[in-house]
């Protein structure tokens, strides 16, 4: 027994702090390569930019979705259509969405009804839209004018590209969920997306600002319909079909975000369901050779898995302790930092700090949230520990083939914040 904890607790230290500081070398070389010798986010190179689909699929989005086809219209782009897909609405989003397509040409509305999940509208759009490239965003998102030939620049340098996925901001930061995500979006999502670019493969692009080659989602099989995140499913199967997918940090999107435990706790638990059900569903890969290339972000997202297990089985036992029978093995409080906590601490704070320094050129109020990323740790690792628990046996029993549906997520306090 005594061993088996020290081990959990070994692991427990050591997995986060060796996967920070290897992601801080993979996103510093990124930046290096790659980022560091592009022209300012508002010169994207002069190229021969293809016509493009801009697919908004939206549920219940009265209140942001004219805000966000409007952003979407005023796109820098020589040639675009957008597509709305009003996904079976309770609210007034299909007005709203008529309307604006009487006043703007570019502008195609498609209703579905009844509610049919993301996927059957993105597949809907896909098989309308007149373009071979689709961008692909979410119904309250802000898209910034240049995100386009952004991401687009990806596809006339490469034919294997089959997605590139952009670069998504938080704009609502008036509380202290709001001022960690920004920091979170920044210093694990963004870091993280920067070092599998560097080490091989993307475990998932972001579902709220991704460029899609038609043709690859054809031959990946279009979206899963069952998947509760669409976007881990086509990351997979797009790069299972040998296409690649790329990450551009240019390409800027303004997003709402949960600003509630309870919005928060939702949204992370759909989150920890539909990676679960990745891995799950491609855990076939790990005996492919031809596939051998998917295998580090498997192995690293069900280490994950197994650290939040960890983590949940020392926070288990040290509450229980005091009543177990003989002589428990003396286990230090996960709550409050030691010299392991400190060296943790240190190491995260120094993991926002690379993050700050590379993404503080595309959002420039990131330095008013870094000390309030101390409690970063303890509050997310807890949510995060939490719904892996809950969601991995809940995603393992869902019955495959069952669709995947749109819920009403919680939006957070509506505040614009933008570089």
């Amino acid at each position: 027994m005594k061993q088996l904890i020290e081990i959990l607790l070994a692991f427990a230290f050591y997995y986060p702090l060796f996967m920070a500081w290897l992601w801080m070398q993979g996103a510093a070389h990124y930046y290096f390569h790659y980022e560091r010798k592009d022209p300012p986010l508002d010169q994207p190179p002069d190229l021969p930019y293809p016509p493009l689909s801009v697919v908004v699929p939206c549920y219940n989005e009265e209140a942001h979705v004219r805000e966000t086809i409007g952003y979407a219209l005023a796109l820098d782009y020589p040639d675009f259509e957008v597509i709305a897909v009003n996904d079976g609405s309770r609210d007034d989003t299909g007005a709203i969405l008529d309307q604006m397509a009487i006043e703007h040409p570019r502008l195609r509305v498609i209703h579905q009804d009844p509610n049919q999940g993301k996927a059957v509208g993105l597949n809907t759009a896909l098989l309308l839209a007149r373009n071979e490239f689709l961008l692909c965003i979410d119904g309250d998102a802000v898209l910034d004018p240049y995100a386009g030939k952004w991401l687009m620049r990806h596809f006339l340098t490469s034919p294997r590209v089959g997605a590139v996925t952009g670069n998504p901001r938080i704009r609502n930061r008036t509380s202290l969920l709001g001022r960690l995500q920004v920091g979170e979006f920044t210093a694990i999502i963004g870091l993280i997306k920067r070092a599998q670019r560097t080490y091989g493969r993307l475990f998932t692009v972001s579902g709220v600002l991704t460029a899609f080659r038609k043709t690859a989602v054809f031959q990946a099989g279009l979206w899963s319909e069952d998947m509760l995140t669409e976007d881990i499913d086509i990351s997979w199967k797009i790069q299972l079909r040998h296409w690649n997918v790329r990450f551009e940090p240019r390409a800027l999107v303004w997003i709402l975000m949960p600003e509630t435990l309870r919005g928060l706790w939702k949204q992370r638990l759909r989150w920890a369901k539909g990676g679960t059900q990745a891995l799950w569903r491609n855990a076939w890969v790990l005996g492919r050779w031809r596939h051998r290339h998917m295998v580090p972000i498997y192995l690293e997202y069900f280490a994950s898995v197994l650290w939040s297990y960890s983590m949940a089985f020392v926070i288990a036992y040290w509450l229980l302790r005091p009543l177990l029978p003989g002589h428990p093995v003396p286990v230090a409080s996960p709550f409050i930092p030691g010299w392991y906590g400190l060296v943790l601490g240190f190491t995260c704070m120094v993991q926002f700090a690379v993050s700050k320094l590379i993404d503080g050129h595309y959002d420039h109020g990131l330095g008013r949230n870094y000390y309030w990323m101390i409690w970063y740790p303890l509050a997310f690792w807890l949510i995060n520990v939490g719904t892996t628990i809950v969601a991995f046996p809940q995603a393992l029993v869902r019955k495959k083939g069952k669709r995947a549906r749109w819920t009403s997520p919680d939006r957070g306090v509506h505040h614009v914040n933008q570089a």
